[in-house]
């Protein structure tokens, strides 16, 4: 079946998120060491069958590139050399961690399980995916 990857690339740890076969639902599936980060999608990749990536890509409010962008082009080149069959497609990821408190919230989860970082990153993994699929579907 399938399979495309969102990731919240930062520092520290990576949030990652993964499609239903058919390419409608994100789902948050991990959080993982940033320096794990290709490792873990190898594993991952040898179960499932990946066709895209997509990651999200920090901007600021004029359009141009944060100074985050320069680690996750860093991601995105071991990507493109760890995977060079599989394409890379970048997405806005802008608010994606304040909608990912806020879908923690509305979804009931509790203040301390909120608090935790991995599940900030690993919801914001899926928000970056699904918005890129939203997109997909409406043919933009």
């Amino acid at each position: 079946m399938d399979r495309i990857i969102g990731i919240d690339y930062g520092r520290k740890r990576v949030g990652v998120a993964v499609s239903d076969p058919l390419g409608i639902f994100a789902s948050a599936l991990e959080t993982v060491h940033s320096a794990k980060i290709i490792d873990y999608l190898k594993k991952y990749a040898e179960n499932e069958n990946v066709v895209l990536f997509v990651v999200g890509y920090p901007i600021n409010m004029d359009g141009a590139p944060s100074e985050a962008a320069k680690d996750v082009d860093v991601l995105l080149n071991r990507l493109r050399k760890a995977f060079p069959g599989i394409p890379v497609a970048l997405e806005d990821e802008r608010f994606t961690s304040v909608l990912a408190h806020r879908a923690m919230i509305d979804g009931g989860m509790k203040k301390q399980d909120r608090m935790k970082k991995e599940s900030v990153d690993k919801i914001s993994a899926a928000i970056i995916l699904q918005s890129y699929l939203d997109k997909k579907q409406k043919g933009i």
